[in-house]
């Protein structure tokens, strides 16, 4: 609790002088039956020890028709990783078992549903180049977005 008012005090002086405003370690997007993320950046500051994403799914068709889910990886491994997900199937939530480029996804969700990944930052440089997406097959060129760990 006292590490949330901080931050809200220091992003509300941030806001006052200019400076950057820190950002939550736990951030919450959203996707729809449109194959779309509701953004396409999440910024989480460098001090975060672990990140936690919330998916919603706000459309209403269910996981094996447009399931969607967030996997977090280096831009330059988006394809190989989602191509290799499509082979692991659903059971697996399209994420090939023990790959390491992952450093963490979400199980697949249909419409109405919300799933929570929290994974460990510890991999991660600041600034480093890093991409988020829905592996499930064919969603990956479109859903996506860049993960800035700053």
């Amino acid at each position: 609790m006292k590490l949330r008012l901080l931050m809200a005090f220091g992003a509300l002086l941030g806001a006052t002088f200019g400076a950057q405003a820190s950002e939550s370690c736990d951030v919450t997007i959203e996707a729809n039956d449109m194959m779309q993320f509701s953004t396409n950046e999440i910024k989480v500051p460098a001090t975060c020890k672990e990140v936690s994403i919330t998916l919603n799914h706000t459309g209403k068709l269910a996981a094996t028709s447009m399931g969607h889910n967030v996997v977090i990886t280096d831009t330059a491994n988006v394809q190989g990783v989602a191509t290799d997900g499509m082979s692991a199937g659903i059971d697996n939530n399209y994420v090939k078992v023990g790959d390491e480029r992952v450093y963490g996804a979400s199980k697949i969700i249909g419409g109405g549903e919300s799933t929570t990944v929290t994974f460990s930052t510890e991999g991660l440089t600041p600034g480093g180049d890093y991409s988020f997406f829905c592996s499930f097959p064919g969603h990956w060129a479109i859903m996506k977005g860049k993960f800035e760990f700053v």
